[in-house]
């Protein structure tokens, strides 16, 4: 099975054990239709050494987009947090699934370094997930994981706060390498998430994209249907493990996620925002 790293902007192909460079950016790989890309990756054949460091395997302008609820385990979780429950089960049942916007490129942190927790939040959890990668043309160029790290005290108070309760500094990772599209028999991905704390595993959940609601070309359809993607974006797909409500992300803890063929991340959580603002 072929996978595609990024180090020091470089893309690497590995297959075996053995690496080889390509002269293409991602970019340049998004921009162009599967079938020219693939034979780009399948044609590699430049030996390289193995990194040492690999980067999140996106591009610095690249958009990331997530979807919300589209599991059950999701719904009931956004349930419980919410004053207007309600509405999480509407979008839930409805045609039209939840997009919102998460970061952008440079933003995303890789594997090994720390996640943030805000400040001004006192519920705060990580969110294992399937990641698409999607090109210009609308076709799920390949398959990643990733963590949509979500403050659940501020989506609770008002989904109307839902950008702040997603997108904020160090609230994104990807990684560490793409499995192609055309590796995958079978686009179903199993996941496990745990949290350790001082040493202490403190959560631990399972659960598989075989859970979702929506299919991945479903939830690709939407993000394109008013807009494009002229180099690509990733789509975060939805979790289906939600801690339950007792559990709060802290400081120090360990976020390990293992998504089976996808890769495994494995990040420490920071607090983020000033420490002089004031907390409401």
């Amino acid at each position: 099975m072929r996978r595609i790293y990024k180090s020091d902007n470089t893309l690497l192909v590995e297959l075996s054990g053995e690496y080889f460079s390509i002269k293409h950016s991602l970019t340049d790989l998004l921009s162009m239709d599967i079938k020219e890309a693939r034979s780009i990756i399948e044609a590699a054949n430049t030996p390289v050494k193995a990194p040492t460091h690999v980067a999140a395997p996106i591009d610095s302008h690249h958009e990331v987009w997530a979807c919300g609820v589209t599991y059950l385990r999701s719904k009931v979780g956004r349930m419980e947090e919410s004053d207007v429950p309600d509405l999480y089960s509407r979008v839930y049942d409805a045609d039209r699934p939840e997009i919102f916007y998460k970061a952008v490129g440079w933003r995303v942190i890789p594997n090994g370094e720390p996640v943030g927790i805000r400040r001004d939040s006192g519920w705060d959890v990580p969110e294992a997930e399937v990641v698409l990668v999607v090109n210009s043309h609308k076709e799920i160029f390949g398959y990643t994981i990733g963590n949509d790290m979500s403050s659940r005290s501020i989506e609770g108070e008002n989904t109307l706060y839902l950008p702040q309760a997603k997108s904020y500094e160090k609230a994104c990772t990807i990684g560490s390498f793409i499995v192609p599209s055309w590796e995958i028999a079978e686009a179903v991905f199993p996941y496990t998430l745990s949290v350790e704390r001082k040493g202490t595993e403190v959560f631990t959940g399972s659960s598989s994209s075989a859970q979702m609601k929506r299919g991945f070309e479903e939830l690709v359809d939407w993000l394109f249907r008013t807009l494009s993607m002229p180099t690509g974006a990733m789509l975060f797909t939805g979790t289906g493990i939600v801690p339950d409500a007792e559990f709060t992300l802290h400081e120090g803890d360990v976020v390990k996620i293992n998504g089976g063929v996808l890769g495994e991340l494995n990040n420490p959580v920071m607090l983020v925002s000033r420490r002089d603002e004031r907390l409401i």
